[in-house]
């Protein structure tokens, strides 16, 4: 992806740290909770509990939603990508498992991962990895983190049918 096609996504994503002279610091706009939203009243939501051996069938879920959602053949292989950083952080990073929901919202599908670890700061600057995030991020209409007592959530939002 050029940098010049990533200035059309828009994102509601807040780093949890930040980083300044005096080295880290909790960010206090984060949203202090964590869990599941909720998808619109009556709409169908297909779900996944899965851990660090279940990726795969994470990927081929994320493409048979993407497919029922009627999203179009050439942006699938980005959707792909963007959920599997985002699950690969939960069960890396987060807790030993974690949830996939999905739910159409308007013409977009919904995707939103759910892990009961605890959040950990960013990547330090010059990092080689820990970047699965700023990719989702970039990869995604709209992103959203929410971190808390009961683990963290990331919401992503990506266009269906066109």
């Amino acid at each position: 992806m050029s940098h010049e096609s990533s200035a059309k996504y828009s994102t509601s994503y807040a780093p949890s740290w930040s980083a300044d002279e005096g080295g880290r610091r909790v960010n206090e706009d984060v949203e202090p909770q964590a869990g599941f939203a909720s998808p619109p009243p009556g709409a169908p939501v297909k779900q996944l509990h899965f851990e660090l051996k279940d990726l795969p069938r994470v990927r081929l879920f994320a493409e048979d939603q993407a497919r029922d959602a009627g999203m179009p053949e050439e942006s699938i292989g980005d959707f792909i990508i963007a959920v599997n950083e985002v699950a690969t952080n939960a069960v890396t990073h987060g807790a030993d498992t974690a949830y996939i929901r999905t739910w159409m919202l308007g013409g977009d599908l919904v995707v939103e991962i759910h892990d009961g670890g605890a959040w950990k700061p960013g990547p330090t600057p010059g990092a080689v990895g820990g970047m699965g995030l700023w990719v989702a991020r970039l990869l995604s209409s709209d992103l959203a983190l929410r971190v808390g007592d009961t683990g963290s959530t990331v919401t992503m939002r990506f266009p269906g049918k066109t």
